[in-house]
């Protein structure tokens, strides 16, 4: 769940810190979420389910319903990854009386950032990220404000990216769809 607030006039969006303790991505910011529960089924309304309970799980954020959430992408881990995920990433506009909690268990810790502030802490080795996350920020750099963002995404077909791993001697390449030696 990429949870954004600033409508108009800005783009700030919520990152939260996975305990150190958690098996994967322990220590990381990342977007708050997690798998989907048996009992919520499968597909689409399943993720978008799973989406709005994690959010309220890791940091106390209620009020979102899941139809009003918009996709905006699908990261399919690399083959080459012994933990692989199919993730589906939402956005929505943080409610009005949004304050985010840390639970204390999965997350240890939030922050509001812009994109770019984000990827500036991140530069300075503040800020440990994931690449996805880091390209979701990228992507989000380019957008002056939440609604933009929203309302751009609301337009896209979400294609799956699947990250593909160049090794090259010792030293491993992420490549992206679209980009040289992909195919």
């Amino acid at each position: 769940m990429i949870l954004l607030r600033g409508g108009s006039q800005a783009l700030e969006l919520l990152l939260v810190q996975r305990t150190p303790d958690a098996r994967f991505m322990g220590g990381f910011w990342v977007f708050p979420g997690g798998a989907v529960d048996a009992h919520e089924g499968e597909g689409d309304e399943a993720h978008r389910l799973a989406a709005v309970r994690e959010l309220e799980e890791e940091a106390s954020v209620s009020g979102i319903a899941p139809a009003d959430l918009v996709k905006f992408s699908r990261w399919i881990t690399p083959a080459a990854v012994k933990i692989r995920f199919d993730t589906h990433f939402f956005l929505a506009p943080a409610p009005a009386d949004a304050a985010p909690v840390v639970d204390g268990s999965e997350i240890v810790d939030l922050v509001w950032h812009t994109p770019q502030s984000a990827l500036d802490a991140y530069g300075r080795e503040e800020l440990p990220l994931v690449f996805p996350t880091i390209k979701h920020l990228e992507q989000f750099s380019a957008f002056e404000s939440a609604d933009a963002l929203i309302e751009h995404a609301a337009e896209q077909t979400v294609e799956p990216v699947e990250p593909r791993i160049l090794m090259e001697g010792e030293v491993a390449r992420v490549l992206l769809p679209g980009e040289p030696g992909y195919d």
